[in-house]
């Protein structure tokens, strides 16, 4: 069986970021995520914010590999970075003084990695 590529070229330059910031810094975390990418597109989180709400603490950064979906409530403010949003999901995030950020902007704010939490 042949092995594919991805086609979108936004993807393919997030995955080799990931991978040089993961080498540069010695960061795990940034590895796991470029892993996750390289995956097929069916196996990527689609992460509802009840569960985000379950398992994040007051101003925690969270990190979803894939997409954030709008079902439940989020009670505490939180930073949440994602490959994409539901529209409802973003609007949830920011009514609880939270943050919706990118995976681009969040390697760029924190290239180290240190204090976050993958949810999946």
């Amino acid at each position: 069986m042949a092995q594919r590529s991805k086609t979108n070229p936004q993807l393919t330059r997030l995955i080799a970021l990931l991978k040089d910031t993961s080498r540069e810094h010695s960061v795990n975390v940034w590895r796991d995520i470029a892993v996750r990418f390289e995956a097929p597109r069916s196996r990527y989180a689609e992460v509802n914010l009840s569960k985000i709400n379950r398992y994040a603490s007051n101003g925690e950064t969270i990190l979803v590999p894939g997409k954030v979906l709008g079902s439940g409530v989020l009670e505490t403010p939180v930073t949440v970075a994602a490959l994409q949003f539901s529209a409802s999901a973003q609007d949830k995030i920011q009514n609880a003084n939270g943050e919706c950020m990118s995976i681009e902007e969040l390697l760029s704010a924190n290239p180290k990695g240190s204090r976050v939490r993958i949810l999946r």
